[in-house]
């Protein structure tokens, strides 16, 4: 026995005050650390309350489902229809490896009882039962794929929390999204009395407490891929707008496509001139150069500002275009085939002046040409380019070329028809609309923009001017390739008549090989779609866009379109700037959308453009902007 017998020894005075400190150290801790606030407190809810068929986040409701059953076959990207839809959703997978033995021993004493059940009900002489042959069958072929590796086997968990800010929302939503997975045989049920355990299992923390899964191999797994949402955006490209989908951006580049042409679909005032200039704005600053067709005098306050070249054509007008001039291509190929692609071309202008096309065009009969016109035209064109030294020789190509009025005289003193066509040809040369196509050409444009205007023409004369005008621009972009856009706006002009609408169909066509892009415009959408090269220049286009259509059009277009029953119930009801926007196989919902000074620059509101002018902003007589410095803001 010690000195102080069982009594302990006396604490150390220093030892009791080390331990009192740290004692009041960690209590001032734990204080502290109540006192700050944690990440948990700026995710966690107001509140948190659970019932047997919804919860409550704060204030916003919820639902937990889960997936039991699915068809015998699944398509690639079914879920993309549930991943895209424009509600909030929390998506969870579970997939669960399985060895392939078990799976092989579980199969092969399936398929027994499967066959032993088949002949048991052939002994009985009952009928057939189709779906323990198909069992088999789908069996025995994943059999053979799991024997030799091509297949794996998992088990599969899906689960889905859908949010809504009523619960009549929650409702109309789950509704929704039920009835997208039944479509697709794919069904649903709330997790009743689980919804606990179906939130633990949606959130991103990897617990599977709900445990409901199904048996999948390889193959059916990968169709559930998630990741297919509606993304349309590139490395390189211009800016169209907002993805309404993800409000994600659509950046793209139009000439990474088969081809760069587009066609806009819109009715008056939905936005389409609108959406065009702003990609004219920002193609500019990528280099590529812009020519326009305007009908109606929408972008030469645009045109002004970036310091474009604005060529009016009119009765009064100097400017004179001659649809003679050859294209002063490098090419050999081209260039032996020159005269004979414009003559091609005249043929078609010619039908156009003279056989009643531009009549037509304020309700007169007007003639068609016969095969002896046809013919007789044919050989004075030849006959005119020969009078002025041009023949298919391309070296003679730098010559002066023919005007319409040399076409006449050729006509006039030749046999058969030319004396009757030359009549028909002479109000374009001596009469009412002499001298604006009759003349030498006085216009040779080197800008990167250029907008021919043709609204202070006659309307007889709208449909010849635009055929020459893309003739001209056509000549221009084989002599000098570059990256170029061509926007034909109110095609619908060009469209009522064969041979322009020949034209403008060869164009799109031929546009890919020169690195040109055409943009065709119209807001006459049945009869656009109701001709034959209509339809033919909306597939050799690879880039469209729909914004709000009239009733009548939506039909229409949702037959070419293939659009879904909500895109079509959509597109008459967009507002202003809002559409579809399709590149390719890929298509979004887009919100046109541009900064303070685009808006300044393309908008045709009456209301805004007096504003503009009172504030003194920028107006078409003040000079040029800096593209760079004034729109990259808005990019």
């Amino acid at each position: 026995m010690g000195l102080f017998g069982n009594k302990k020894p006396p604490m150390d005075p220093v030892a009791i005050a080390e331990a009192q400190r740290m004692r009041e150290e960690q209590e001032v801790s734990a204080a502290f650390q109540k006192g700050i606030t944690a990440l948990r407190d700026f995710i966690a809810p107001s509140s948190l309350e659970f019932s047997s068929t919804h919860f409550q986040l704060g204030t916003r409701f919820a639902r937990t489902y889960y997936v039991y059953g699915y068809p015998r076959q699944l398509s690639t990207g079914w879920l993309s229809s549930m991943v895209n839809l424009d509600e909030v959703i929390d998506l969870s997978m579970y997939i669960y490896p399985v060895e392939s033995q078990v799976v092989l021993k579980n199969l092969q004493k399936k398929v027994a009882q499967l066959e032993a059940g088949i002949q048991i009900d052939s002994e009985k002489g009952r009928v057939r039962d189709p779906a323990k042959q198909s069992a088999i069958q789908d069996a025995e072929e994943i059999r053979d794929k799991l024997q030799v590796g091509e297949e794996r086997f998992f088990r599969f968990g899906l689960y889905f929390t859908v949010y809504g800010s009523s619960m009549d929302e929650l409702d109309f939503v789950t509704h929704k999204i039920e009835s997208i997975l039944g479509q697709q045989l794919v069904y649903s049920k709330p997790a009743s009395s689980q919804q606990e355990q179906g939130l633990n299992s949606t959130v991103p923390q990897f617990i599977d407490q709900l445990q409901i899964r199904r048996n999948m191999n390889t193959g059916a797994i990968s169709t559930s891929f998630p990741f297919t949402s509606a993304e349309l955006s590139q490395d390189n490209g211009i800016l169209y707008g907002i993805n309404m989908h993800n409000s994600g951006l659509v950046i793209f580049d139009r000439f990474t496509l088969e081809n760069g042409n587009a066609v806009i679909f819109a009715k008056s005032g939905a936005g389409k001139s609108f959406t065009v200039k702003l990609e004219a704005l920002r193609s500019l600053m990528f280099g590529t150069e812009i020519f326009i067709v305007d009908p109606e005098n929408e972008y030469q306050r645009m045109c002004e500002a970036v310091g474009g070249a604005y060529v009016r054509l009119s009765l009064n007008s100097p400017t004179r275009i001659n649809p003679f001039d050859l294209p002063q291509v490098v090419d050999v190929e081209e260039a032996d085939n020159a005269l004979r692609s414009n003559l091609i071309t005249l043929h078609g202008l010619m039908r156009l002046m003279m056989g009643g096309a531009a009549a037509q065009a304020s309700g007169g009969g007007g003639i068609a040409m016969g095969p002896g016109e046809e013919a007789d035209l044919d050989a004075a064109l030849i006959e005119t380019y020969a009078k002025a030294g041009i023949t298919n020789d391309p070296l003679t190509h730098n010559s002066t070329p023919p005007t319409i009025n040399d076409l006449y005289d050729t006509l006039l003193h030749m046999g058969g028809n030319g004396p009757q066509l030359a009549q028909r040809l002479r109000k374009y040369t001596s009469g009412t609309f002499a001298g604006i196509f009759s003349q030498q050409s006085n216009i040779n444009i080197n800008n990167p923009m250029v907008v021919f205007n043709i609204r202070d023409l006659e309307d007889e004369l709208r449909p010849v001017a635009m055929y020459i005008v893309l003739n001209y621009i056509w000549n221009k972009t084989k002599s000098d390739q570059k990256k170029r856009i061509l926007v034909v706006d109110e095609a619908w002009q060009l469209m009522k008549y064969e041979d322009s609408a020949n034209f403008l169909f060869s164009l799109a066509k031929r546009a890919r090989k020169y690195n040109l892009g055409v943009t065709t415009i119209t807001q006459d959408v049945e009869d656009f779609m109701g001709s034959r090269l209509g339809r033919a220049i909306v597939a050799n286009s690879s880039m469209q866009i729909l914004l709000k259509q009239s009733t009548s059009a939506v039909d229409v277009l949702a037959s070419v379109f293939k659009l879904t029953s909500e895109e079509k119930k959509r597109l008459s009801q967009f507002p202003v700037g809002q559409g579809l926007f399709f590149a390719g196989s890929n298509h979004v919902h887009i919100q046109i959308t541009a900064s303070p000074t685009e808006q300044n620059l393309i908008t045709t509101n009456p209301e805004e453009l007096r504003q503009i002018e009172q504030s003194g902003e920028i107006a078409g007589g003040q000079g040029t902007i800096n593209l760079k410095d004034r729109l990259s803001p808005g990019m």
